[in-house]
């Protein structure tokens, strides 16, 4: 379980895989980390939290990486050594509350904010819904996760 980097036409990917959602999520973001730079000091940063809702479960998974992005940018850290402590989705098979609305993805997760200026850091622009994928592989319960991710670089 973890995360390889893949060369992608003008771009940079991430396949991760993972035994939870939760875990499949965290080695997508530290494949994003590692994709930034290639060395990450270990004991440099404070760890941070984070929560992030959206109306899909891939969607979550966009919205979790770009928002990863923004507060690297805003807080001039790279954010680190992921976990995603809780993934919770709506409760009918069909993605609806009893009211019939959809409820929402929701994610609650931390990082280690590492000072850009403790890294020599690439630019990774942008999380991207080309070629994203996210499911559930293997047979028999829990079964693993998969995910593929392209970075605008």
């Amino acid at each position: 379980m973890g995360f390889e980097l893949r060369d992608h036409t003008a771009d940079i990917a991430v396949s991760a895989t993972g035994d939870s959602l939760e875990s499949v999520f965290a080695a997508v973001a530290d494949g994003l980390a590692a994709a930034s730079c290639d060395e990450i000091p270990a004991e440099t940063g404070d760890r941070f939290s984070l929560s992030v809702t959206a109306e899909r479960r891939e969607a979550l998974l966009f919205d979790y990486l770009d928002e990863l992005i923004y507060l690297r940018d805003t807080r001039a850290e790279l954010p680190a050594d992921h976990r995603v402590d809780s993934i919770a989705g709506p409760a009918s098979a069909d993605g609806s509350s009893a009211d019939g609305k959809p409820d929402d993805w929701h994610l609650e997760a931390s990082a280690r904010g590492v000072p850009l200026a403790a890294v020599d850091a690439r630019e990774v622009k942008a999380v991207t819904y080309s070629e994203m994928r996210l499911e559930r592989v293997g047979k028999g319960e829990p079964g693993s996760w998969e995910a593929y991710v392209v970075f605008d670089v």
